[in-house]
Formats: structure tokens, C-alpha cells, sequence
């Protein structure tokens, strides 16, 4: 008679735990602190002076963003305001639709690419400038 390697003790996987709920710390407690614990094993960051360039990194991003989104907004209206004060560009026909909502239509993509590709390039250029704050510590 045989015995199968599948019924010896070393072979017998535990059984698989229950549901696990994880959470985020919460407000106020010490790990919920950018600077106050230290996350060597998270690769995070480990002082006070650390803490204090995420903070101020992420307050740099927040405002580019804003920013970034407030000159779109301008630059859309102000497209949008030139395309109206131009009455010819409605009597202009190209393959039977008024110029003005081709330039509509059409005109706001490169808009939105410029601004998207500028963002990203300042945005890295930030995070770079970080990185290379939190080396030198």
C-alpha cells in the first residue's frame, strides 16, 4: 500500500484567514502624522525637516494645479469671447460648417495638450527638486 505525500502534516496548508478590514489612521494619532513616526521600511520619511518638505511639496502641487486650471479656464473664455467678437468667422464656411465651431470645436484640444504637457513638466520638476531636498538630508 502507498501513501500519498499529500496527506503528511508538512504538506497541509493552514486554512486561509478570515477577511481582514484595513484602515487608514485616523486624524490625530501619532501615525497619522507626516513626521512624528519614523517609516524607514516604507521608504517615507524618517524627521521632522522631512515631513516638512512633504508637506510643503504637496502644498507646491496643490497650487500649481490650481493655478494651472484657473489660466485654462481664462484661456478657454478668452477664446471662446474672441471667436464671438469675430462675426466673419460665423459667415466662413469650411466642408459646410461655420469656421467658428471648427475653431471651437478644434481649437481648444492643442489648448488643453499645452496646458496638460506644461503642468506635467512643472510638476516633475517639483518632485525633482524634492527628491533631491530629502538626499541631501
Amino acid at each position: 500500500m502507498t501513501t500519498s505525500h499529500a496527506d503528511t502534516p508538512s504538506d497541509r496548508q493552514p486554512p486561509a484567514p478570515g477577511r481582514v478590514r484595513v484602515t487608514a489612521p485616523h486624524a490625530g494619532s501619532p501615525t497619522a502624522s507626516v513626521g512624528s513616526a519614523s517609516r524607514e521600511a516604507d521608504g517615507g520619511p524618517t524627521s521632522d525637516i522631512a515631513g516638512v518638505y512633504v508637506r510643503s511639496l504637496i502644498r507646491s502641487q496643490l497650487r500649481l494645479g490650481i493655478v494651472f486650471a484657473l489660466g485654462f479656464v481664462v484661456a478657454t473664455a478668452l477664446f471662446v469671447l474672441a471667436i464671438a467678437l469675430v462675426p466673419q468667422l460665423d459667415t466662413t464656411f469650411v466642408l459646410g460648417v461655420p469656421l467658428s465651431w471648427l475653431l471651437l470645436g478644434a481649437g481648444v484640444y492643442p489648448l488643453a495638450i499645452t496646458v496638460g504637457g506644461l503642468y506635467v513638466r512643472t510638476a516633475t520638476r517639483n518632485e525633482a527638486r524634492y527628491r533631491a531636498l530629502a538626499e541631501d538630508e
